[in-house]
């Protein structure tokens, strides 16, 4: 980015902003931050750690994207939903996020954020998805600083584009360290200086934890406050001091937005302290100074600008354009190099199309040092392919060291410096000026001062650029739209306007953007007066000459060299050899060869060039230039001219009375010798190189046949490439994806595992014999006690329990497990071992989470001791003499004993499962009886001689005592009446008729 230098502003401090306003902020937008947390192989643990140590009340919304198997049903949200209290939710089609919520990306979709709504996309149908990064440039362009990014464990590089932008945005960054399982996506990250916290999972949540509580992203309301405005006068000072930079004309928005992050990432929440520790720290003043000229760029960046340039402005910047005027272009603020390279290759598209053979010139300027120099080297990550074309990479494009380089074409054509548009000289001449998303973060006054002097650099038929938020104000008389849409504009004829005057070399020097500082001026016009000193000296007092490389190219030119070199006829060339002018190249050849052997200077004296008509005697120094320990070596080149010139004329030819002599016989004889001395070495010289010639030709030839052979194998190869990388993109983006669904299945084995665990535990547990069978009636389990109990050994998993000897006499147990099993009704029967031991069998249906039938559970029950007892009771009932009933709750009778019916001449059938009530003809119901029996089971009453006196059918009047208590059955809780019924009538007589 390029803004003014160091100067003296009378300007005040910038305040505290009432309402944010970053480029590129949209209105309307969540007042809380979002965070997108992006991962790929080895993100589930990391996703599970991160989220177990969020606090649930951050205020922050939380976005996960995974790279996920697109036929793959992900249980993703399910799982992670245990390692934290926030809802996890799978995302649908215009989610809004909601604060203290988790938003998991669903499988075989992209996504974006808009408006803090959630909106999906189609996934790519082939090659390497970067579901990660599409995400994250949505997220930096909706919510500005408020967006929040993080990258987990994951393979190849995606997130890194991403989080460049969020950066960029004003937003905070994070990568895993070196927990991650797979640390290819954030160190690529990393590596990239987009990161500014690397920390493992867990720290990365106590971070975004305390982020969230800092006024730059917590929804506040900043208020004017004049010690706030003293400390960014002192800040934006200190910068000043440090960097030459004068922030004054920044956007104050930007500006305090920028500063307020570094307060946040230093865990500082004054400005005063920020202040005060920027005064002991110059790194953390160097940090700042970066954080504020960081721009985001890319390749290709608002794809429909270059369509256009292509269509509509190439075609009139290149008609009726010769070869030697090139095209010239200016990219201001150009970052890392992307636009530049991307107009570049753009105009490379257009002339190859065209036929064209015009060069081209793109200078690419930035006050960023750093950025400059990593423009130059033209190295970019692999995560470009998401913004250039497989074709593009192909064309422009060489892989180097896992990361793509920028032809060397392509990086002939663009020339990189460190500039500052407001007090450096402009390019002057161009054709085209890309001045995009630049003037967007500088005030309005000082963008309206910018505008002339792009006008002044442009040709009268040249065009500007701007960004999709900038425009050229109020100087309509300067350009006229050429495109509304893309913001480019033509230059209209007229002055610039310009606020200062031209300085050397007709470039402007921009006092009137600064202060008006006179210190300023007097450094330009010093600056400006040492320029031309240095032009007078090269001209007229140092020997001409070139610098060239070790191939004989020629690097730059020194002083007037025209007598010595000359452009040669056919294919530009700026090789010394085809430069050379005739009578120099057999020299030239020699001294450079001595030169580059020997390491010294080498000198050649005498040599007759022919110039203008004749012959000029010029002498030639040729000195070795090493760079340093590079190795890199070059030559320099002077030139000499000789005091006499000789005219050429033709000796041979001329009639002997034409021709001057000196004065004497010896002069004329010695000046013959000379000429055919001179005669002779030059046929020689001649002859060698024509011979010389031949040579090379016939080398040339060789090695064109081999060229050609070695271009078609190329082809093969690059073709054969060209398929294995995208090959390898796509098993890339498989194995991604399948790694993402192996983590998914060792997590569900790793339940399953402990509930199978449990189970197992239970089932050892349980001194029951309990076997399961499946819907087939095969086994599937069973406890330790039915080993014993039904003679099973492990090895009958699986086998029919019809195949089985078991220990119990059930002839009809596959039919009652089938009934079981079709009727879902529980089936009990009571059983008998060999050994005569009872048991209760009791079979359920064995039913599935989703509630079918998928076999039956047999349950067997040591009853034996219940059954003796039981038995042993009955004995005891039926010996008595007495009349027993035995009543349940609702006093029916369930049991009566032999006496009872021998007594009143009834059968059980009369009997049992009727109501004491209802018995013979209704002797027993009696109101007062009634009342005591209901009162027996409620209150654990009893009662004794109670005295009924009755014509009894059958049997006659009778006169009964009745006797009765409650009785309870502990295995089931059952409760029970025994009413005993003693005949008293016979006493009574006998002491009725006693004496």
């Amino acid at each position: 980015m390029n803004v003014s230098r160091k100067r003296k502003s009378a300007r005040p401090a910038l305040p505290p902003p009432k309402t944010p306003s970053e480029p590129g902020e949209k209105p309307g937008k969540p007042s809380f931050p979002i965070v997108g947390i992006g991962a790929s192989a080895g993100g589930l643990e990391a996703f599970k750690q991160l989220l177990h140590a969020l606090p649930v009340d951050t205020g922050m919304g939380f976005v996960l994207i995974q790279h996920l198997a697109p036929t793959h049903a992900s249980n993703l949200a399910e799982i992670l939903s245990r390692s934290t209290r926030m809802t996890v939710m799978e995302v649908r089609d215009e989610s809004r996020v909601i604060p203290n919520h988790v938003f998991v990306i669903p499988p075989d979709r992209n996504m974006i954020i808009s408006g803090g709504t959630l909106q999906l996309r189609p996934r790519e149908s082939s090659g390497l998805h970067r579901s990660i990064d599409y995400f994250f440039r949505s997220l930096a362009e909706d919510q500005g600083h408020k967006a929040i990014g993080v990258v987990l464990s994951g393979t190849a590089t995606d997130g890194t584009l991403g989080l460049e932008e969020i950066k960029a945005a004003g937003g905070i960054t994070f990568a895993q360290n070196e927990t991650a399982q797979h640390d290819s996506m954030p160190r690529s990250a990393i590596a990239a200086g987009c990161v500014d916290f690397v920390l493992p999972p867990d720290e990365i949540s106590r971070e975004i934890a305390r982020i969230a509580r800092h006024p730059y992203v917590a929804p506040v309301v900043h208020t004017e406050d004049p010690a706030g405005d003293a400390n960014v006068k002192k800040i934006v000072e200190l910068l000043r001091e440090a960097s030459e930079v004068d922030f004054s004309h920044y956007k104050a928005n930007t500006l305090y937005r920028r500063i307020t992050r570094r307060m946040a990432l230093q865990k500082m929440e004054g400005l005063k302290d920020y202040a005060r520790f920027l005064q002991t720290n110059p790194d953390e003043v160097e940090a700042l100074h970066r954080d504020i000229l960081v721009n985001v760029t890319s390749f290709f960046r608002n794809a429909e600008v270059f369509e256009l340039l292509k269509a509509k402005i190439f075609p009139q910047l290149f008609k009726d354009r010769s070869r030697h005027d090139p095209v010239r272009a200016w990219v201001l603020g150009c970052s890392s190099g992307e636009e530049a390279y991307s107009i570049a290759m753009t105009f490379v598209e257009f002339t190859e199309s065209t036929g064209s053979h015009v060069p081209v010139q793109v200078f690419a300027t930035d006050l960023n040092g750093t950025a400059i120099e990593k423009a130059r080297a033209g190295v970019y990550s692999k995560s470009i392919t998401n913004d250039v074309s497989p074709e593009r990479l192909r064309r422009f494009f060489v892989e180097v060291d896992g990361n793509y380089r920028i032809a060397k074409p392509i990086r002939d054509m663009c020339v990189f410096a460190k500039h500052n548009v407001l007090s450096d000289p402009p390019f002057s001449r161009l054709d085209l000026i890309s001045c995009r998303n630049l003037l967007i973060y500088l005030e309005p006054s000082l963008q309206q001062k910018i505008v002339p002097l792009l006008h002044y650099a442009l040709k009268p038929t040249g065009f500007l650029a701007l960004g999709s938020s900038e425009t050229i104000g109020s100087y309509r008389d300067l350009f006229e739209i050429a495109d509304a849409q893309c913001k480019v504009y033509g230059k209209k004829p007229g002055p610039s306007r310009l606020t200062s005057e031209p300085g050397p070399g007709g470039q402007p020097i921009a006092a009137g953007f600064g202060s008006g500082s006179r210190v300023r001026r007097h450094d330009v016009v010093v600056d400006a007066l040492q320029k031309e000193a240095d032009r007078i000296l090269l001209t007229k007092y140092v020997r001409p000459g070139v610098l060239i490389n070790a191939d004989m190219e020629i690097l730059q030119f020194r002083g007037d060299t025209g007598v010595y070199l000359a452009p040669a006829p056919g294919k530009a060339s700026l090789n010394l050899f085809k430069m050379a002018r005739e009578g120099l190249l057999v020299a030239l050849r020699g001294a450079v060869a001595k030169a580059s052997n020997e390491e010294n200077a080498v000198r050649a004296e005498g040599l007759r060039v022919k110039s203008n008509g004749g012959y000029r005697e010029v002498h030639v120094e040729v000195v070795p230039v090493k760079v340093g320990s590079s190795g890199e070596c070059g030559f320099l080149v002077l030139f000499e001219s000789a005091e006499s010139v000789d005219r050429a004329r033709p000796k041979t030819d001329e009639p002997a009375t034409e021709r001057k002599i000196g004065s004497t016989e010896t002069q004329e004889t010695s000046a013959e010798q000379q000429i055919a001395r001179l005669t002779q070495e030059l046929a020689a010289s001649r002859e060698y190189l024509q011979s010389v010639i031949e040579q090379q030709e016939a080398a040339n030839e060789e090695l064109q046949s081999a060229n050609e052979e070695v271009q078609s194998a190329n082809e093969e190869l690059q073709s054969i490439n060209e398929e294995l990388e995208t090959s390898k993109e796509e098993i890339q983006s498989t194995n991604e994806e399948l790694a993402t669904v192996n983590e998914e299945a060792q997590n569900r084995n790793l339940e399953l595992d402990q509930i199978n665990n449990d189970l197992v535990n239970l089932l050892s547990s349980v001194q029951t014999t309990i076997v399961m069978l499946g819907h087939d009636l095969r086994i599937r389990r069973f406890t330790p006690m039915a080993e014993k109990m039904l003679n099973l050994i492990p090895t009958d998993v699986g086998r029919p329990i019809s195949d089985i000897k078991l220990n119990l006499a059930i002839p009809d147990l596959e039919a009652l497990l089938v009934e079981a099993i079709d009727t879902v009704n529980i089936k009990e029967r009571e059983v008998q071992d060999r050994k005569g031991r009872w048991y209760s069998l009791r079979i359920r249906p064995y039913k599935t989470l989703e509630n079918k039938i998928d076999g039956a559970v047999m349950m067997f029950i040591d009853v034996d001791t219940l059954r003796r007892a039981q038995e042993f009771a009955e004995n005891i009932v039926e010996t008595v003499r007495e009349p027993l009933l035995l009543l349940d709750a609702d006093l029916r009778v369930s049991r009566a004993n032999r006496s009872f019916y021998q007594t009143f001449k009834v059968t059980a059938a009369e009997t049992e499962n009727r109501l004491i009530y209802d018995l013979g003809n209704g002797q027993w119901n009696i109101p007062e009886l009634r009342r005591l029996l209901e009162e027996i089971l409620p209150r654990n009453n009893s009662f004794e001689d109670f005295l009924v006196e009755f014509d009894f059918l059958g049997i006659g009047r009778k006169r009964m005592l009745l006797n009765a208590r409650r009785l309870v059955q502990h295995s089931d809780g059952s409760r029970w009446i025994l009413l005993a019924i003693e005949d008293v009538t016979g006493r009574t007589l006998r002491a009725g008729s006693a004496p």
